[in-house]
């Protein structure tokens, strides 16, 4: 497409917007829309699921009559199918836009590559590609979950230079009090907290309860659609019943084992709020688990595991993202992983890296799997 200044300046706008769905629009993709006549703006809109509109519509709705011959920049592509509303191509043939700018053609088999179809039969100039690659990161989580019904997976980790994950195991009565030696900075805990909010699900193991006793609760404050749910992989049923985890669960709090689900401990558990999922085998295969979450319309899953989580996700070949935080700093004692294990290497594939700063860390981040291929 032949693009100009001004066509990067709204494709960037619609980013922007697209991004104030984040934590309210999933299962759907995030989508932010710009209707512009010569240099001015018409309307804008975002997606929200319980909004149910789609942001091009709700572009439409503010531009009024005014749409006829307007530009619309979009992130992602109009939909032509009906969904829990009518097509937006539709609506746009019959609000008389002249062109329509997307980023991205979407991953969702329904579409993928119909709507700009129906528009150019329509006589309305359809371009595509615009800042493409920030629109496909944007929607990761969507294209995995609406391709193969499973949850895009991010594994994140924080270390130290001598690729130390935690000190050294503390008695029980300091862990109930709930004392935490911190690996890296402010910065990169808040960071992470980003991270919770912008994901569905949030697992570990049930080693990180056991030695921590956390909340994993999302601290943002920013408003969500749904509670992040906390998912916790506990083969014998361990976790205990006075856990924060289970004191402050209100159904967000899903444990996959494989003790049996009439226990009294389960039973107890069940009680307290929290949902049960017994799976077949010694230990919770992650593959089953991540077919569950998928069901759920569970699309993103952001695993901070301990040390055995860290090295069985890869190996189960679930994990499609993975993002490490390195403090300077040097533990010495303390429960270690080597940085290799987080990432395969005995497939023949090459993960890029890429690294920033976060405050005085730094941030480590590739990709195991294309969810576009």
């Amino acid at each position: 497409m032949a693009k100009t200044s001004q066509d990067e300046k709204w494709i960037a706008r619609a980013l922007e917007l697209a991004r104030h769905g984040e934590a309210l629009a999933s299962p759907n993709p995030l989508v932010g829309a710009v209707l512009v006549k010569g240099r001015r703006v018409l309307g804008e809109g975002f997606h929200t699921y319980d909004g149910v509109k789609h942001a091009e519509i709700l572009a439409l709705e503010a531009a009024g009559r005014s749409a006829r011959g307007a530009t619309l920049y979009i992130n992602l592509e109009p939909c032509c199918h009906t969904g829990r509303t009518g097509p937006c191509t539709d609506a746009l043939i019959a609000a008389g836009v002249r062109r329509v700018v997307a980023a991205m053609k979407d991953p969702n088999p329904r579409v993928a590559g119909r709507g700009f179809a129906r528009l150019r039969r329509a006589g309305i100039r359809a371009d595509v590609g615009l800042m493409e690659a920030e629109a496909k990161r944007l929607n990761e989580s969507f294209a995995r979950w609406i391709r193969t019904g499973l949850p895009f997976v991010t594994l994140k980790t924080a270390m130290t230079l001598d690729a130390k994950i935690a000190g050294p195991p503390r008695p029980k009565r300091a862990r109930m009090r709930g004392s935490v030696t911190w690996i890296t900075s402010e910065e990169s805990r808040a960071e992470v907290q980003r991270m919770r909010h912008a994901s569905d699900a949030l697992l570990t193991g049930i080693g990180t309860i056991l030695a921590d006793d956390p909340r994993l609760t999302d601290r943002t404050g920013l408003p969500r659609r749904r509670p992040l749910l906390r998912v916790v992989l506990d083969s014998r049923l361990r976790m205990p019943l006075r856990s924060k985890m289970v004191q402050s669960a209100q159904r967000d709090l899903l444990v996959f084992t494989t003790a049996r689900a009439d226990s009294p401990k389960a039973c107890k558990l069940q009680k307290a709020g929290v949902e049960l999922v017994r799976l077949r085998g010694r230990r919770p295969d992650l593959r089953d688990v991540m077919k569950d979450l998928g069901r759920r319309d569970i699309t993103s899953v952001l695993i901070e595991p301990g040390a055995e989580l860290a090295r069985t996700a890869p190996e189960a070949d679930v994990v499609d993202k993975v993002v490490m935080f390195i403090a300077p700093r040097v533990l010495g004692a303390g429960v270690g992983i080597e940085p290799g294990e987080l990432i395969r290497t005995d497939t023949g594939e090459h993960h890029p890296m890429t690294v920033r700063r976060c405050g005085p860390d730094l941030v480590m981040e590739g990709y195991l799997h294309d969810v576009y291929r």
